[in-house]
């Protein structure tokens, strides 16, 4: 048997077997506007299987139907789509699905306890969506593991060497009586990691995931950190977002060198009946041969895409239009979950 001593927590821009994504409905929190968060669905759709396989989870036959009509007619390669039929109670599966470990002899699915950002919301079905995928054989023979520890996908980042950055509001949030000494413990420990970052600072309005990592602050493959910056000092984030910069501006590489920053331009406030809404380009994906990222129909798009791309140098950059799922706080990277290639092997 494999030491599990040796998995790891690979990167986000390493190779992949896919990614995977929930389809929204009626039955979600999306029904209000259905139709036009669909459009974001489509084309992250025809987007991701120009590149690597999508498995779309989906709550029923007519759903299926429905999804595949529609990313059809977009253009997607319908050979690297496969369906998958389980019940869900939201679609953001960066927080529920599979935390994948990576080793010398495959993988192995950390299932975290999911409990719907601290309790905000339902997810007994979303906490069960990995076992609901290792029963319908989509990960099926897979070694697994159940954490009965509370940790969603977005609120890590992983450079693959043994790196995990976080922030201390979402972790304090959802252990409150837990210290940071031990919280590290359980991520170093779990994750197989070799040391945790934690910021202190940073934060965007109309996030309700407490301080996501996924919507601040991502690890680049030129070795950098990505991060969403604001240079409006009249803006309520000007100072927060100005400490948080700081703070990675003193973190330093396991080699001990400071990390090259990539500050993101900040998109003007887009605000829904008076809220104001999470509009963070960090909160981009990556998959094989290119990156994906959100747009909204802001003049600080192009800039924010020519960033990212340079800071994930030989890939092809890819914008997909986002402003509808920051209606429910969230963003690209909070739809999907990459599943890393050794799934496939």
């Amino acid at each position: 048997m494999t030491d599990r001593s040796s998995y790891r927590l690979p990167a986000e821009w390493e190779p992949q077997a896919g990614v995977l994504i929930a389809w929204p409905h009626a039955g979600t929190d999306w029904a209000e506007r259905l139709a036009e968060v669909e459009t974001t669905y489509v084309a992250l759709a025809a987007a991701v299987t120009r590149f690597e396989p999508l498995y779309i989870v989906v709550a029923g036959t007519e759903l299926r139907e429905h999804a595949r009509l529609a990313i059809e007619r977009a253009g997607a390669d319908m050979s690297r789509v496969h369906f998958i039929e389980l019940p869900y109670d939201d679609t953001w599966l960066r927080d529920s699905g599979p935390i994948t470990l990576t080793g010398p002899d495959g993988v192995l699915l950390n299932d975290y306890r999911f409990t719907g950002w601290g309790g905000k919301f339902g997810a007994e079905q979303d906490d069960a969506l990995i076992a609901g995928l290792l029963e319908r054989g989509v990960l099926a023979g897979l070694p697994h593991r159940r954490i009965d520890w509370a940790l969603e996908g977005g609120g890590i980042e992983s450079d693959g060497r043994g790196t995990i950055l976080t922030t201390w509001k979402c972790l304090n949030q959802r252990h409150p009586d837990l210290s940071r000494e031990t919280m590290t413990d359980t991520l170093a420990t779990t994750l197989h990691a070799d040391r945790v970052l934690w910021l202190e600072h940073g934060y965007l309005e109309g996030d309700d995931t407490d301080a996501h990592i996924d919507t601040l602050a991502r690890f680049s493959e030129d070795g950098g950190i990505v991060y969403q910056a604001c240079d409006d000092a009249g803006d309520p984030h000007f100072e927060e977002l100005g400490r948080m910069a700081s703070e990675l501006a003193e973190l330093r590489s396991p080699g001990g060198k400071p990390y090259v920053l990539h500050p993101l331009p900040w998109a003007r406030p887009i605000l829904d009946e008076g809220r104001r809404l999470a509009a963070s380009y960090a909160n981009y994906l990556i998959v094989n041969g290119a990156v994906l990222v959100p747009a909204y129909g802001d003049r600080a798009d192009a800039e924010a895409a020519r960033i990212i791309g340079m800071a994930h140098p030989g890939r092809e950059v890819v914008q997909v239009p986002c402003r509808p799922l920051i209606w429910q706080n969230g963003s690209l990277h909070c739809i999907t979950m990459q599943l890393p290639a050794a799934i496939a092997a």
